[in-house]
């Protein structure tokens, strides 16, 4: 056994010591309980400990969250990384904004990385730091409350042995022999063995002197340090709080305001797939009622001239060129010219049977042209004849002057935001004037070339001009 201790630095004599001690602060605890020793009582200090113990308790349970906040963190940092990877990967190269979808889901990733790491580096790290000055303290205010126990002890023992057993005429009294060898002492060696009690009892005095001093001088070195530290613990507290809730939050607004930007890009991009789900510029083979997001909206846009071409869209049942027939064209500028019908190659009308259609023909409002004209090439040219055609059936009291190569009139059905610079904008009940495409090779099929009304009258030659879907709109 003493090898075994003197292995590890402890002597048999050191632990018989240890020993010792332990059994008399057990019996110094038991005597102050049972009320026959008095104990050193230090009311400032106890309240020391008291918020040193409720600090630690707080402290742990500030890092015990924090570390449970931070796996929360780590777990939505997962499930969103897992998420945005499974719309990556459902996300079609051909569909708007593949490789930007791409970079957000990356960017994201990397954010929540940087989020967690700095968490952890500024909070989680310091709230450790801090904590980890408590077990010292607390080992320390245990080895006082021992090093107190041991300074009562040894208080007790110095005055009860100081106590001297004096007589009434203040000297030294002289206990009875108790042993049989002193009781067979001779008289004349009484003195002697007396002596020899006595300094035994100045040894024991001294001693407990000593050891008294001893004991007063360790709890004493000790509890000026806590005395000490305690208080200035118990301050630190706040500090200690403030830094470390304004670092979180701190790395929270800006975490949440990168992340906002990059939540925001992403909706942008899937506004603009729903756009091209809705205008059929989904890829071929798609399924449009797999991609529709909008089933009550507008009807599907036709592709743009810049654009593929999309599936034909149904022809108007009529033109105005068709809807007139060759006897009721009419020259507007020849007031004067007879009333002489204009008759298709394929057909040939006397004279006679164009009075007779005249007299059952229900003749045009008084605001139009005269109802006879030469056959001129003014007469015959399609863009000119629509604009009267157009100013009479409205009733207008006087003719409306239209643009040049104007056909005919739309009203919107829909609102049609623009998507390239050469489309019109319009909102549902805008009416548009419908002109022809300067190139008539540029016309793709489904698309009318037109200005809004308003805007022509207001700003003539200046108004905006462009093209968009025919399917929008409604002829009048």
């Amino acid at each position: 056994m003493a090898e075994m201790g003197m292995g590890k630095g402890v002597t048999a004599g050191k632990l018989a010591s240890n020993v010792q001690k332990k059994l008399t602060r057990a019996q110094e605890k038991v005597m102050q309980k049972l009320g026959k020793a008095d104990e050193t009582r230090d009311v400032a200090f106890e309240e020391g400990v008291i918020n040193f113990n409720k600090q630690y308790t707080e402290g742990s349970k500030l890092q015990k969250d924090l570390r449970a906040y931070l796996a929360a963190v780590q777990t939505m940092h997962e499930s969103s990384k897992n998420l945005q990877e499974c719309l990556s990967d459902m996300y079609e190269p051909e569909w708007y904004g593949k490789d930007d979808l791409d970079s957000i889901v990356e960017d994201t990733d990397v954010l929540w990385t940087d989020f967690h790491q700095k968490l952890v580096d500024n909070a989680l790290i310091s709230m450790d730091t801090y904590l980890g000055q408590f077990p010292d303290i607390k080992s320390r205010i245990a080895k006082r409350d021992r090093k107190l126990v041991d300074y009562d002890s040894a208080r007790h023992n110095h005055s009860s042995t100081n106590k001297g057993k004096k007589g009434k005429d203040g000297g030294i009294k002289i206990t009875k022999p108790a042993s049989l060898l002193e009781r067979a002492t001779p008289v004349w060696a009484q003195g002697i063995l007396s002596a020899h009690n006595i300094a035994q009892s100045n040894l024991s005095r001294n001693q407990a002197e000593d050891e008294l001093e001893r004991a007063q001088k360790v709890f004493e070195e000790i509890n000026e340090d806590l005395q000490e530290e305690l208080p200035s613990l118990w301050n630190s507290r706040v500090g200690f709080y403030i830094s470390t809730f304004q670092s979180m939050s701190g790395f929270e607004e800006k975490f949440h305001k990168e992340m906002g930007k990059l939540d925001q890009n992403l909706y942008d991009i899937l506004v603009k797939l729903e756009k091209q789900d809705m205008s059929g510029e989904l890829p071929r083979g798609a399924d449009p009622a797999n991609h529709t997001l909008s089933p009550g909206g507008p009807p599907p846009i036709p592709k743009s001239p810049s654009k593929l071409r999309p599936a034909m869209p149904p022809r108007p049942e009529s033109s105005p060129c068709r809807d007139m027939k060759p006897e009721n064209i009419i020259n507007l500028f020849d007031a004067a010219a007879p009333n002489i019908s204009v008759t298709s190659p394929t057909q040939a009308v006397s004279w006679d049977t164009w009075e007779a259609d005249t007299l059952t023909t229900p003749a045009a409002p008084t605001a139009a042209a005269p109802t006879a004209a030469a056959p001129t090439p003014a007469a015959a040219a399609p863009e000119e004849t629509p604009v009267v055609a157009a100013a009479a059936t409205n009733g207008d009291s006087e003719a409306v002057e239209m643009p040049p190569g104007f056909l005919f009139k739309v009203t919107t059905m829909h609102d049609y935001a623009a998507n390239d610079s050469d489309e019109l904008e319009m909102k549902a009940g805008d009416i548009v004037l419908v002109v022809a495409f300067d190139n008539p090779e540029e016309q793709d099929e489904g698309w009318l070339m037109g200005m809004k009304q308003e805007d022509w009258i207001q700003n003539k030659q200046s108004s905006l001009k462009g093209v968009f879907p025919e399917n929008f709109t409604s002829r009048l």
